[in-house]
């Protein structure tokens, strides 16, 4: 059983990360500062340490120096973003922004222990694994769920691809695991051992965007004060994650055209170049070949990244796989919320099956999650899972199937291979600078609200006025 360390000063996160190791299976122990750590414990005999970043008395990454044969985890806020980064530099294995997702935490964890393992016979003079980077445990089918068919199709070319330097393309809606995806492509590829850094670019704002990915010197805005690692750089020899890369103002988008042409970074303020050896891997919601249309992408960038695309199914196509993930999630809220024998009811079961899952399985968890806090005799209802009925989202309107107004529509010979949602998406982007919202949802024949919703689901962005 490895053993963990977890130095938190903060009691509630302590105790919550505690428990979630602890039915994991592993044996954890905690301190409250660096201090108590190094006064209570012998820090080279735990397999990993959780730190977060800013501690009572001495920082987290005090822990790099004092426990050198430990691999040492980071945990910090977004505001600590560019220190996490530091703190990688300092020797710390991977670093996890707070709030984490228990399934990220959990993953990270197991990705740090796997890479550990395959160290140890390497020091004893076994070159062996270097040769083998694709281990049983790095696997899709261990971080991601999927019997269906569609997801076997995914898990088959990860295992194809990953183990090559082509850059990767992650498609798919919101909560449906792209991010496990792109740890799986990472996982199994020769990079394993080396950092694997996710950036979500809809999360930064797009005046810090350029000099979190590709640092800057100081003095080079008002505000640095010293020179700063970009996350680019951080990856250097390991894997670059962008999520949501749709998000990507056009500058940036520029600056990452080169990273991919020439392997190269230039830091903000800096008239020097750098050689960086990463593997790129990007993800969207947003269907890039129609924003590269309206000049919202770069065509030349889109046709970089899109080398490989891997397409993850939303929950609605994946049949069987709904109750499956079901069970895995409420075995999972019954071991953390100390019911273990709690179950779904065959009515609920039905509901899961027949419900249309626009948050995928994101909206599955939190569904499940929602139903164990609140089931108190051991059954779980439909009741209790209060699934959204809302039909909308099967509507199929009359206004994309029969089109009077004199508005050219798309020309079939260059749409037919786009779905619903792409149709629709299609639409709204080339006709909205001259339409009203109003007259958009006419022409859809839904109402405002549905089209504000399918805005929102898909990520197109209202034209300002």
């Amino acid at each position: 059983m490895h053993r963990i360390l977890i130095v938190e000063d903060e009691e509630i996160i302590r105790s919550a990360l505690r428990k979630l190791l602890t039915h994991a299976d592993y044996d954890v122990s905690d301190a409250g500062s660096v201090d108590e750590a190094r006064s209570h414990y012998e820090l080279d005999g735990f397999d990993l340490i959780i730190s977060d970043l800013r501690l009572p008395g001495a920082a987290g990454t005090e822990l790099i120096r004092l426990a050198p044969n430990t691999p040492v985890l980071i945990m910090t806020s977004y505001a600590s973003l560019r220190s996490a980064v530091d703190s990688m530099k300092l020797g710390a294995v991977e670093y996890i922004a707070k709030p984490f997702d228990h399934d990220e935490m959990l993953a990270s964890v197991e990705d740090i222990l796997k890479r550990t393992a395959v160290r140890e016979p390497e020091a004893s003079g076994e070159d062996d694994a270097e040769d083998e980077p694709q281990t049983a445990e790095g696997d899709p089918s261990r971080i991601m769920y999927g019997q269906c068919s569609a997801m076997q199709h995914v898990f088959t070319l990860i295992r194809k691809v990953a183990p090559t330097e082509t850059t990767v393309l992650i498609h798919g809606e919101s909560g449906t695991g792209k991010e496990l995806a792109a740890r799986a492509l990472h996982q199994l590829s020769p990079r394993a051992r080396q950092p694997l850094i996710c950036v979500n670019c809809a999360a930064i704002p797009e005046s810090l965007i350029e000099s979190e990915l590709f640092g800057h010197e100081k003095g080079a805005f008002t505000g640095a004060v010293s020179a700063r690692t970009g996350l680019i750089e951080a990856a250097d020899g390991g894997s670059l994650f962008l999520d949501e890369i749709g998000e990507l103002p056009a500058e940036a988008q520029a600056r990452l055209l080169r990273v991919l042409q020439e392997s190269e970074i230039r830091r903000v303020g800096s008239t020097q170049s750098r050689t960086v050896d990463v593997r790129m891997i990007a993800a969207t919601h947003r269907n890039l070949r129609a924003m590269t249309k309206t000049a919202e992408f770069r065509e030349d960038l889109y046709y970089r990244l899109n080398v490989m695309q891997i397409r993850i199914p939303p929950l609605r196509e994946r049949d069987g796989d709904i109750l499956g993930l079901a069970k895995r999630f409420l075995q999972r809220q019954g071991q953390r919320m100390g019911k273990p024998d709690i179950s779904l009811s065959p009515e609920s079961m039905r509901a899961l099956e027949q419900h249309r899952w626009p948050g995928n399985v994101r909206e599955l968890e939190n569904a499940i999650e929602r139903a164990t806090i609140l089931c108190d005799d051991g059954m779980i209802t439909p009741y209790l899972l209060d699934l959204d009925t809302d039909g909308t989202d099967v509507h199929i309107p009359a206004g994309l199937l029969e089109e009077e107004d004199p508005t050219p529509a798309p020309d079939p010979q260059t749409s037919n291979d786009l779905s619903l949602e792409d149709y629709f998406q299609h639409f709204v982007l080339e006709n909205q600078d001259k339409m009203s919202e109003t007259e958009l949802a006419q022409k859809l024949g839904i109402s405002r609200k549905s089209l504000w919703e399918r805005r929102q689901r898909l990520g197109i962005p209202r034209k300002k006025s």
